[in-house]
């Protein structure tokens, strides 16, 4: 079995620092009028996100500025990062990745929009080892253009049959998250999808994106561990 984590809202919390950080990295680079206001974040890729705020600042969507704006993000998340109050795991969350990685045959990664470095970061500071994860999709890894959040499953399901010599039924796949965008990159691979209302948006609407299930919370390990271990898509 492969698990595989969103990070931002549902493995951690970080009082939107990476919104932040972009903000400023932008005002460094093209001045103080940069804006994010106005750009969605939740549950999208990274370098989508990059060039929404390029487009909506006035700014050429180009290699050299994407690059530059990545670079500034990292330089400037790591510092909000370790300011107090500012990180923490959410509830449940160490308990279940505890008791996951603990389990034989079972394999858990990140599915997330971050990059690898900043995404890292983020974790880091929460008190989770990004070396617990050992099959991951981060965010500018799609092969296609445009990227999409759809994409990044089937790169996960790769590397599990690189790893074992064998490839993974889908069905054996859990994709958790917080938002719309975590189910439907689930669903269209044929993955179990759990949601987790840890997020922006409401249990009702998590429900209705069409998650298998969804929890308040990670903080059922029991009764969570169960469903992840032992549930099965409903036909």
């Amino acid at each position: 079995m492969l698990i595989l984590f969103d990070i931002d809202l549902t493995l951690i919390s970080t009082f939107g620092s990476g919104m932040l950080a972009l903000e400023q990295a932008g005002k460094d680079l093209f001045g103080p009028s940069f804006t994010i206001k106005g750009v969605e974040f939740a549950g999208r890729l990274d370098p989508l996100i990059i060039d929404d705020l390029l487009r909506l600042n006035g700014q050429a969507v180009s290699k050299e500025h994407r690059e530059a704006m990545r670079r500034g993000y990292a330089t400037h998340l790591g510092p909000r990062l370790v300011q107090p109050g500012v990180s923490k795991p959410l509830p449940g969350v160490m308990a279940l990745l505890d008791r996951v990685r603990a389990r034989r045959g079972v394999e858990i990664g990140v599915l997330t929009g971050n990059f690898p470095e900043t995404g890292g970061l983020k974790l880091r500071a929460c008190g989770i080892d990004p070396e617990w994860f050992k099959i991951n999709a981060w965010g500018n890894e799609s092969p296609h253009e445009p990227p999409a959040r759809e994409h990044l499953p089937p790169i996960a399901m790769r590397r599990y049959a690189a790893k074992y010599g064998r490839a993974i039924d889908a069905s054996r796949v859990v994709v958790i998250g917080d938002t719309p965008h975590d189910a439907h990159c689930a669903l269209v691979n044929g993955c179990r999808a759990l949601g987790v209302a840890t997020g922006l948006s409401s249990i009702d609407r998590l429900r209705t994106s069409g998650f298998h299930r969804v929890v308040e919370n990670l903080s059922a390990t029991d009764d969570i561990e169960s469903w992840l271990l032992d549930g099965e898509i409903a036909r």
